[in-house]
């Protein structure tokens, strides 16, 4: 049974120094980028860029950038303010590129002398940028010099990272403990760039993300028998768990608005399911997000652009060769679909500002 390494989806965010739109600058989605994972010790990870104007696919635009590959396992990716982060989890590094053209500014590798910490998560607070690794730590980096300043202990085999609160969340997954697997959560104060305390979430937690109601969503994965993954809601001051979908199992989401969009595949009869969340007030929007019969075979990624409304469903087929990228409006009907490369999994939007007369 293969299980998912990576899915989390993420959307541009500006840096600290970066202007605020004003009355008169509109944001308009310009492009997304995909991170494809590649197969595991495969050396194939690649980043896949759409562009809007033109409708133009570039299939491996770092390849075609920078002339060499991104490295084995592509498991996450972000943009924060110009800059584009990919975490390559078995290279043990963060690659850091020009968000508009792709090309690499630097490569950050993260080991303890020779061996690998296996990063696998980016969330930007401020100035920095925290990078969750398997070995129990979380890398913080400059992004304006992009060095490593510190490294913050955390819990066991760390999966998740989010900023949510004025905290940074990192999911302790336990995961080289099995069956054992952790149920903690570390808060760390990006300010004193300390872990403050832990808290207590769901069995083998893993990817999570903040809604604007000042609660932090979480899959809790479980243990993969008995014990099924979940969609949890946690305060995200407090931590403590407030509500816990049980109807339905999860494997990630993404949230846009009001709304969060969920989904799950079942490896035991291969079959995925997406549905929809109002995470205002908690409740299941549908239980089938696609409306108009559009089959997906094997899900293995989503991002909702809050720009532009659509919601990006990454098929990775059968896992060894190109995947599809099928996108849909948010009433669920497909608009278009566009091939990226091995197992797509990660969505990072650039979305450019422009001024417009009043």
């Amino acid at each position: 049974m293969m299980i998912p390494l990576v899915l989390m989806s993420v959307s541009c965010t500006e840096e600290p120094d970066d202007k605020p739109a004003t009355q008169d600058t509109l944001v308009r989605s310009q492009g997304v980028y995909v991170l494809n994972e590649g197969v595991f010790n495969g050396n194939n990870a690649s980043v896949t860029r759409f562009t809007f104007e033109d409708s133009l696919v570039s299939a491996d635009i770092f390849m075609q950038q920078n002339g060499r590959g991104l490295g084995d396992t592509g498991s996450d990716l972000a943009i924060y303010g110009s800059k584009l982060y990919a975490v390559v989890n078995v290279s043990s590094q963060v690659e850091v590129m020009d968000a508009s053209t792709g090309k690499s500014l630097k490569q950050i590798p993260l080991f303890n002398e020779t061996v690998a910490r296996q990063p696998r998560k980016i969330a930007f607070h401020g100035k920095h940028a925290f990078v969750c690794c398997f070995d129990g730590t979380v890398a913080v980096i400059d992004t304006t010099t992009l060095t490593v300043v510190t490294d913050i202990v955390a819990g066991p085999n760390p999966d998740g990272i989010a900023v949510a609160g004025g905290k940074v969340w990192v999911s302790n997954s336990g995961g080289l403990n099995f069956p054992d697997y952790n149920n903690t959560l570390s808060v760390i104060d990006p300010v004193s760039l300390t872990e403050e305390r832990q808290v207590t979430a769901g069995v083998n937690p893993y990817v999570m993300a903040p809604d604007s109601y000042g609660d932090l969503y979480l899959i809790a994965r479980g243990n993969y028998s008995d014990i099924p993954g979940r969609l949890m809601v946690l305060d995200a001051v407090s931590g403590e768990v407030k509500h816990t979908f049980e109807t339905f199992e999860a494997l990630n989401f993404s949230i846009a608005g009001d709304t969060a969009y969920v989904y799950n595949y079942n490896w035991f009869t291969g079959t995925s399911t997406i549905l929809m969340i109002n995470v205002k007030d908690e409740t299941l929007i549908t239980p089938s997000f696609i409306t108009d019969g559009s089959e997906v075979k094997t899900v293995y990624g989503i991002a909702a652009d809050p720009v532009s409304k659509l919601v990006y469903v990454a098929d990775v087929m059968d896992f060894t060769g190109t995947g599809k990228i099928h996108v849909f409006n948010n009433r669920g009907e497909r608009q278009f679909t566009f091939n990226a490369g091995i197992n797509p999994a990660v969505f990072a939007f650039l979305n450019r500002t422009i001024t417009v007369t009043p």
